[in-house]
């Protein structure tokens, strides 16, 4: 019951540091504007993804207070994804070599593995695996890659936003069918900020997320689908598999890119998502697609993992293959100034 009355309070508290955060920008001209890598023709405050950070990290502490929730989970989601928030805070407002912000990035994945005792056994074509060491060195990977995948995919307006309340919507309710009702709270605490920021950030945008606030929700969600593997294993193939449209856009375009040579850590707009948008003149019709995709296909395979049975590995298989073909079709990785 207190959930229920939590979670329009973390809305409108997110909502509100939006909008003092854009009055903020365009005081201090804190201000994106477009050049030849942007998706955007507008002058646009950003930042605004601060707000997701200093609410969830609120009610994260409020949880730990209250002595509600795991606190190993709490303590590793605070402190890696408010590192992560530090440092896309301070590349936003200036620049941090990409070494450095690579160590952050690391570290802040010890730490929230760390705290969650690293990557469990999981289930793999009817085979239970366990890597070990080396499976916290590949979770560590994961980790940093979600965070900077998610930072590339929020290029165009409502789309990171739309992936992560669609995906943390989805997860909840699998939870509670699965009768994991507690490890739905997190999920729906994070769907509740990001909705707030949503309201100024849904096409036209009105103000940018940020790296802070991109890399922050990045890391989170890493730390929940690990959380899952921890709960219940095939719920980290679901996570997988809800987050499909975003890991396998990101992931496609990088591995185009680097086998042409391409400096990857150079801004771009070749991504699937981004050449959609030009070829559709808009963003909404794109950002809509992705929440059409994550609720109509990607939850009900997560859905047959968890109710029918349906191995993990072969559901995030199945999941893909589509959105691959959707890449190819979209030009995912391809120079952009090839007709």
């Amino acid at each position: 019951m207190m959930l229920l009355w939590c979670l329009p309070a973390v809305l409108i508290l997110s909502l509100l540091l939006t909008a003092g955060l854009r009055r903020y920008a365009l005081a201090r001209s804190v201000i994106d504007i477009p050049n030849a890598r942007s998706s955007h023709t507008v002058p646009t405050p950003r930042g605004g993804g601060v707000a997701i950070v200093l609410t969830f990290l609120l009610v994260v502490v409020g949880l730990m207070l209250l002595g509600v929730g795991q606190l190993s989970v709490l303590v590793a989601l605070a402190g890696g994804g408010g590192l992560i928030a530090v440092i896309g805070f301070m590349d936003d407002h200036g620049h941090i070599a990409a070494r450095w912000r690579l160590l952050g990035h690391f570290l802040a994945a010890a730490w929230m593995l760390g705290w969650m005792g690293g990557l469990p056994p999981l289930p793999l074509f009817g085979w239970s695996l366990d890597l070990g060491w080396l499976g916290g060195l590949l979770a560590a990977v994961y980790l940093v890659w979600l965070l900077n995948l998610y930072n590339f995919m929020d290029g165009i307006d409502g789309i990171a936003s739309v992936e992560a309340i669609t995906a943390c919507l989805s997860a909840a309710w699998l939870y509670w069918l699965a009768g994991f009702d507690t490890a739905a709270v997190l999920p729906l605490l994070l769907a509740a900020a990001v909705a707030g920021f949503l309201f100024w950030n849904f096409p036209p945008a009105k103000i940018f997320m940020g790296d802070a606030g991109s890399g922050f929700i990045g890391i989170v969600l890493g730390g929940l689908s690990l959380q899952a593997a921890w709960t219940s294993p095939p719920m980290f193939w679901c996570w997988l598999i809800l987050l499909g449209v975003f890991i396998v856009d990101a992931t496609y375009t990088l591995v185009r890119r680097l086998l042409r040579g391409d400096k990857v850590y150079e801004a771009h707009r070749s991504h699937a998502y981004q050449f959609a948008s030009r070829h559709y003149g808009k963003h909404l019709p794109v950002t809509l697609t992705v929440a059409a995709i994550n609720l109509c296909w990607l939850l009900p395979i997560a859905f047959c993992v968890v109710h029918f049975g349906l191995d993990g590995a072969l559901g995030v298989i199945l999941a893909y293959v589509p959105l691959v073909v959707l890449a190819m079709r979209f030009r995912a990785g391809e120079l952009e100034d090839r007709l």
